[in-house]
């Protein structure tokens, strides 16, 4: 576990959609159907972002110039492009910036008429100034003031002032995010993914030669998560997963409290429900946590009523290191993700 783990940290990062998130896949590839491991690995190829920046950026300068002007009917298409890229929605523009390739890494292992996913994304996110850890702990207020603010512009036509402050504060907006494409880097992700990478591979590996009574066990190693779980996404709507699945999504487990998340949402909260949460709730050794900062892989399924859960770890309410530079393996507790994965074993045998 450990090895794969450091093999993917080795990179300098696994931005999404880029040649070194396919190079982190076919790693994945190379590691999964090793000769002597007896396991079948395929590639899902899906077309994704390589940041969400570009897609924020139409979104503000749709509410600012709906603000600016006055015309209400562009703001709330910049209202409705806000509320749907944080909620998964669709969106008329999705093919515009749904240009690069990436891929789904997938394998699975056992036979019966229960189907588990084991989920884990591989890729990695752009960082940006609201990360800095002394703007972190703000993360979801901030997040929430710009909802506030994108979801009253349309009405704010009557007053053409405020209106107009409005647009002018998503045009900064729009050149902050800019500035952003143009100067801030990938980080490299040994947290935030590579450490649920590694206990989700482990499991599964685990499984294969250990398996799961009346259970056929999927890995699922997305890409894609960090612009809008892409690939779960389109993991979801190829309808490889039965609707009565159970996914266990592992995210940032390798530092801080072990936290398993009874639902999701930034804006729109869907709860999760089925097996794994019920094992979750009878098992110690992690906290209950309804997570709004923001979204898993798991929201696709979640979305569609098919049962999740999400294992976590946090310090102060955030990932340690969140897409941040400092996210390096030496930021990682290995005894932090050895114990994750000792919590998953535990709660994926209680389903037998």
């Amino acid at each position: 576990m450990r090895k794969l783990w450091e093999a993917l940290c080795a990179l300098p990062h696994r931005g999404s959609a880029t040649a070194l998130e396919a190079q982190a896949a076919q790693q994945l590839k190379d590691y999964l159907a090793r000769p002597g491991s007896g396991i079948s690995v395929e590639t899902q190829a899906f077309r994704a972002p390589r940041s969400y920046g570009p897609e924020l950026i139409l979104i503000s300068l749709l509410l600012a110039s709906g603000g600016l002007v006055g015309l209400w009917w562009l703001a709330l298409l910049g209202t409705y492009g806000f509320w749907a890229h944080f909620s998964g929605w669709w969106v008329p523009w999705r093919r515009l910036f749904d240009r690069y390739p990436s891929q789904n890494v997938l394998a699975q292992t056992g036979q019966g008429r229960k189907t588990l996913i084991l989920m884990a994304h591989y890729d990695t996110a752009k960082t940006f100034f609201l990360y800095h850890p002394k703007q972190v702990r703000n993360f979801r207020r901030n997040f929430l003031i710009n909802a506030v603010l994108a979801t009253v512009l349309p009405f704010s036509a009557l007053a053409p002032v405020v209106s107009q402050l409005l647009g002018l504060y998503f045009l900064v907006q729009a050149v902050l995010l800019s500035l952003r494409e143009l100067r801030e880097p990938y980080v490299n992700g040994a947290n935030d993914n590579a450490t649920g990478v590694a206990v989700a591979v482990a499991l599964f590996e685990e499984l294969t030669q250990n398996p799961l009574p009346d259970y056929r066990v999927m890995l699922a190693l997305t890409g894609s998560e960090e612009v809008g779980a892409k690939g779960a996404e389109y993991l979801a709507r190829s309808r490889r997963v039965p609707p009565d699945a159970l996914v266990l999504n592992i995210d940032n487990v390798g530092k801080g409290e072990l936290f398993y998340a009874t639902g999701e949402g930034m804006l729109v909260y869907h709860a999760y429900q089925g097996g794994l949460l019920e094992g979750a709730r009878a098992i110690p050794g992690a906290r209950p946590l309804a997570y709004t900062l923001a979204f898993f892989d798991t929201r696709p399924f979640a979305a569609r009523k098919i049962p999740c859960l999400t294992l976590i770890r946090l310090e102060n309410g955030t990932p340690p290191n969140w897409h941040w530079p400092s996210d390096q393996p030496d930021g990682v507790d290995w005894g932090a993700v050895e114990e994750t994965l000792n919590y998953a074993r535990t709660l994926v045998r209680h389903l037998a």
